[in-house]
């Protein structure tokens, strides 16, 4: 079945590529994903529900023998979720917020089938603990734009990765797609 990618990202259309996946993709609509300030959820059913959205609307327009998936990743500190940043001080004071501590990284995955109409919703959760940063690693890294549209404002797969000295679970997860996470979703939708 023709697999497709409900995303503009392009981390996720790179790991899908490197891992072999025959795929296309279909941006959502910005309406398919609610605001973080509107979110009454908890964490993980936000990035769980967005993913669906996400899912359902590229759903509506793609063919009956194809299997869409879906995916949203959040940056999760305490019990705020980080977004991705407005401007250079807003990811200043995210990384502020983040330095030398641990936060989780989620990220919820829809998978539909269109021909039979059914579909299967999960997560991903991962550990990731940030070094304790000065003041001229963020404004060193702020500059060089990497944090600008990334959740939380950093990027392990970059720069960033020079921040982290461990996680705990998925390294894909926290880049943007739980790949072990997703092929077993889609294979488990496949074979009914």
């Amino acid at each position: 079945m023709k697999i497709i990618l409900a995303s503009s990202s392009p981390r996720r259309r790179e790991l899908l590529s490197h891992i072999g996946v025959d795929f296309s993709t279909a941006v959502p609509p910005a309406s398919a994903e609610a605001s973080i300030e509107a979110c009454r959820y908890n964490p993980t059913e936000f990035a769980e529900r967005n993913s669906f959205m996400k899912a359902g609307e590229v759903a509506k327009i793609s063919p009956k023998d194809s299997i869409v998936l879906g995916a949203d990743t959040i940056v999760v500190l305490g019990d705020v979720i980080l977004g991705k940043p407005k401007d250079g001080e807003d990811a200043k004071k995210m990384l502020l917020a983040l330095s030398g501590k641990m936060h989780e990284v989620i990220t919820g995955v829809t998978v539909i089938n269109n021909k039979i109409g059914r579909s299967i919703t999960s997560h991903e959760s991962t550990e990731v603990f940030f070094k304790k940063l000065s003041s001229e690693e963020i404004d060193f890294y702020i500059k060089s734009g990497e944090p600008m549209d990334k959740a939380g404002a950093y990027a392990i797969q970059g720069l960033g990765s020079l921040f982290i000295p461990g996680i705990k679970g998925c390294f894909f997860n926290v880049v943007g797609l739980p790949l072990f996470k997703c092929m077993s979703m889609i294979r488990d939708i496949s074979e009914d």
